[in-house]
């Protein structure tokens, strides 16, 4: 899981910007062939998934005018005449699913709910709470409410024949919501992505091995196969891999077999024991490797070749742990949900947010810096964010407690206690 320490860039080494990464990972994504089939789910087991169909509604959302609240129903151009309260007689009751059936003549209002179709004749709703009643008999302010206050209109939400969801979205919660009020019981969907987590290094040992010297738990494999679920893709386990080219060639090989993308941990440097890139060249060909940011320096990129299919892509994370989530969720992330059939805007890094730093925080130009950080509100001001005091790449500790990365651009150089920084969230990211 961990790689040799990496040394100072040498001149046949070329630190390449983070927006040049995303274009050459982008062109990578590209020469991965077509998109993944089709499939019609349930809605049920559709959470998570990407959709391969737009969807247009069969008919307008609400399908009426309806009451935004509780109150009575009338017709609100008597607003106009007259001085005084409202005086008006109540002659029916309308319930969500129960109409009341009639059309209100002048001086009359209905009794309706949340939800209930207006009545024939009424166009605004006065909240209950605003009014007196006397049996039949009904008064409020007449400056309580404007004309056609509190009507929802029919197709407020969605006109009939309307787009509801364009292909490409990532169904969450809100999206399969509206697809259940459009009445749908399946939905057509991307097959899952399969992507497969491989483990480098001899040190490595499964949770439940006995601990031995020299060795540690490979947290990689774990936290990676976290984050491949999250984006609703599946996960494939084609087990760890020692330190030897020749073995880490054939994971690569049969990685490549079971999955549309293969991405290793840890051998990507350029230590004596870090075989990722010449395993790659076997099986494969390197698109870059190295990259100008901190913490994820030594990060490789290229496709991996599969006998009459299209190459899988491949992505070599650094092996220490922060390293290793940080460029997942810069770099891996917009791949993964790319290839997996999402648009361009639902793929790409949400916006960061704007914050003070409460700390100085020394940087150098020349690379773009991640730093985790606790983002707190500030009541009536710009958010607040605390870096943490421990930023080494092997902590991951520091990343449990963090709510946020805070980004300095590749320009830029150290920030005073104060100054406004770019952060991002880290619930945003998966």
């Amino acid at each position: 899981m961990t790689s040799s320490p990496s040394p100072e860039p040498s001149p046949a080494i070329a630190d390449l910007p983070v927006d040049e990464v995303r274009h050459r990972i982008e062109a990578l994504v590209a020469r991965c062939g077509p998109g993944l089939p089709v499939a019609h789910v349930e809605l049920g087991q559709a959470l998570g998934r990407v959709l391969a169909q737009d969807v247009h509604s069969p008919f307008s959302v609400p399908p009426h005018d309806n009451a935004a609240m509780d109150g009575y129903a009338f017709d609100g151009g008597a607003l106009r005449h007259g001085d005084g309260a409202m005086a008006l007689q109540i002659i029916g009751r309308a319930l969500a699913g129960a109409p009341w059936a009639g059309t209100l003549a002048a001086g009359q209002a209905v009794r309706i709910m949340t939800g209930a179709v207006m009545p024939a004749g009424a166009d605004t709703v006065v909240p209950q709470e605003l009014c007196e009643t006397d049996g039949a008999a009904l008064r409020f302010a007449r400056d309580a409410v404007a004309i056609g206050a509190n009507r929802r209109r029919a197709g407020d939400d969605l006109c009939a024949g309307g787009l509801a969801l364009a292909r490409g979205e990532r169904l969450g919660a809100a999206a399969l919501g509206l697809l259940a009020s459009l009445g749908q019981t399946q939905v057509a969907v991307h097959q899952r992505l399969r992507v497969a987590v491989v483990s480098t290094g001899d040190e490595l040992l499964q949770p439940g091995q006995a601990l031995r010297a020299g060795a540690i738990y490979d947290s990689n494999g774990a936290m990676l196969a976290a984050l491949v679920r999250q984006l609703g893709c599946e996960w494939v386990d084609p087990g760890a891999a020692p330190d030897q080219p020749q073995a880490l060639a054939e994971r690569f090989t049969a990685a490549a077999a079971q999955a549309d993308v293969v991405i290793s941990t840890g051998g990507v440097s350029v230590g004596e024991a870090d075989h990722t890139r010449a395993a790659l060249a076997q099986t494969g060909e390197l698109g870059f490797w190295h990259v100008a940011m901190r913490p994820g320096r030594p990060f490789a990129a290229g496709l991996l070749h599969r006998h009459g299919q299209a190459p899988a892509l491949f992505l070599g994370l650094p092996g220490n742990p922060v390293a290793a989530m940080v460029s997942f969720l810069v770099f891996a992330r917009e791949a993964l949900l790319r290839l997996a059939g999402c648009r361009a805007d639902v793929a790409t890094l949400p916006p960061p947010v704007r914050a003070r730093t409460r700390q100085a925080l020394r940087k150098r130009p020349g690379r773009t810096e991640y730093q985790r950080a606790v983002l707190r509100p500030v009541a009536g001001g710009l958010p607040e964010v605390d870096v943490a005091a421990n930023q080494s790449s092997a902590v991951l500790s520091a990343m449990v407690g963090a709510n946020a990365l805070v980004v300095l651009p590749h320009a830029q150089g150290g920030v005073q206690a104060g100054d406004e920084v770019d952060v991002l969230l880290l619930d945003a990211l998966t």
